[in-house]
């Protein structure tokens, strides 16, 4: 909070409260606890979240919005502006930025609010009135989901037992689309593993003869399918995976949205796949993870109060600002073996 003095906040006054983050999947998925935590305690607010039009599904229909804003990904200056004018015929009580990115922070500078809430971020520490930083003194790490919660926390909002991950309902047509797919494809409920393949960048990239190897190991697994999810991104990288195997997998990669594959998930077995976005969302899912953690760290990013096993290595380097890698090798996450995760798998098979 604030060095010198902490403000003095009546709940009973804060009637609209504007929410930022803007990207990406995990991230959004990792705000929806403080979310749950705001309509809680204020249940009489009305809390409207604006984020990118890629992620809207993972917040659209949440019961603990009352609204959404979508803003395009690469939205033109004049676009910008006209939706700034809208915002600020709006005069909200509070805003709490949990992104603190150019866009986000310009939003919050040019936004009206009595009170405006945001991480301590150089050279913006005029654009809040309360600033929190992102780590404990020391620079000890603090988890992203409760990085949001302490965002919640300045209002006065006691935060006993940090709520679970929490995405949308599935509408009808997207429950029958994923039931379609399981029964067409003769899956059993429970005897699917989805393995992520994507990678998001380089640093983050496994391999795909890892992915390969990993696949044929969990082929031997009586009764076990394998179910590969990616976005159409990962296309190129789902042709030479399937080049390189010696059984049949079902591969829905690029052919799902984000709430269908929250679904998928739910129905499976076993998640595994790097810190991502589809990482986050299986954690929103009863399904255990295996997790393959390369530059960043666990104690920022693990899976939120879910059932993981995670995987990753003890190195010096890490975490990195995945800019440039120090032994060009990515090693962090490229040497964990296909045996050593297949090894983790198989309790839960």
């Amino acid at each position: 909070m604030s060095r010198k003095e902490r403000p003095r906040i009546d709940l009973s006054t804060i009637e609209k409260i504007l929410l930022i983050r803007l990207r990406r999947i995990g991230d959004v998925v990792m705000t929806t606890p403080a979310v749950a935590a705001l309509k809680k305690s204020l249940p009489h607010a009305h809390l409207t979240y604006i984020v990118e039009e890629p992620y809207r599904r993972l917040v659209d229909r949440n019961p603990h919005l009352d609204s959404v804003i979508s803003l395009p990904p690469n939205q033109k200056l004049l676009s910008f502006m006209s939706f700034i004018f809208k915002l600020r015929r709006v005069k909200y009580d509070a805003l709490v930025d949990f992104h603190g990115g150019p866009r986000a922070s310009q939003i919050a500078l040019l936004c009206r609010a009595r009170l405006k809430i945001g991480y301590e971020l150089k050279y913006k520490d005029f654009y809040y009135h309360v600033r929190l930083p992102r780590a404990l003194p020391g620079g000890a790490p603090i988890h992203s989901v409760e990085n949001h919660l302490n965002l919640v926390r300045v209002l006065g909002i006691s935060v006993a037992e940090p709520p679970p991950l929490e995405l949308p309902p599935a509408l009808p047509r997207e429950k029958k689309k994923v039931e379609n797919l399981w029964t067409q494809n003769g899956l059993d409920i429970g005897r699917a593993v989805v393995l992520h393949i994507g990678a998001g960048n380089v640093f983050r990239d496994w391999g795909v003869e890892n992915f390969a190897a990993l696949i044929e190991l969990l082929g031997q697994t009586p009764g076990v399918r394998v179910i590969l999810v990616g976005s159409t991104a990962d296309k190129a990288r789902e042709s030479d995976i399937l080049a390189r195997l010696n059984l049949p997998v079902l591969s829905l990669v690029g052919s799902l949205n984000l709430i269908e594959l929250r679904e998928v998930i739910s129905r499976a077995a076993l998640f595994v796949g790097p810190d991502s976005g589809p990482m986050h969302i299986a954690a929103a899912t009863p399904t255990p993870l295996v997790a393959l953690f390369g530059p960043t760290l666990p104690e920022n990013f693990a899976p939120w109060k879910a059932e993981a096993t995670i995987i990753a290595r003890d190195l010096d380097c890490r975490p990195c600002r995945q800019r440039r890698c120090a032994f060009r090798d990515f090693r962090c996450l490229r040497s964990i073996q296909p045996e050593e995760v297949y090894a983790a798998c198989l309790p839960y098979l």
